[in-house]
């Protein structure tokens, strides 16, 4: 992400906002499978977003993401979780199933000779 965050009430200020909501929720999700256990986490991410929403001070903005991304970076998971078929996890290109087509036309081959 950015050095420092985009200027406040910009498409690239909300899809900042959004993009680290987005991180700070996988993350917890990282630390904990549980969805039962994650939801009051989630929560919780959600009541301190709300509770800095009408923040219009740039210079608080900028101190709060700053405090937002020390925490995400305090709390990265060592070994994030990666769906088994995504390309970084355990069942990429295992077992892939075989071609549908024939490898070799011989109906071609035997009308030609």
């Amino acid at each position: 992400m950015p050095a420092t965050a985009p200027s406040p009430f910009t498409a690239a200020h909300t899809r900042y906002v959004k993009t680290l909501y987005r991180r700070l929720l996988n993350n917890e999700l990282d630390w904990c499978v549980r969805r039962d256990i994650w939801r009051g986490r989630a929560l919780a991410i959600r009541a301190e977003f709300e509770r800095n929403r009408d923040v219009h001070d740039p210079r608080a903005l900028a101190e709060i993401f700053a405090k937002a991304e020390a925490h995400l970076a305090s709390r990265k998971h060592p070994d994030p979780y990666r769906p088994p078929e995504a390309p970084d996890g355990t069942k990429w290109e295992r077992n892939l199933p075989p071609p549908l087509g024939p490898y070799f036309d011989h109906e071609a081959y035997n009308a030609a000779h």
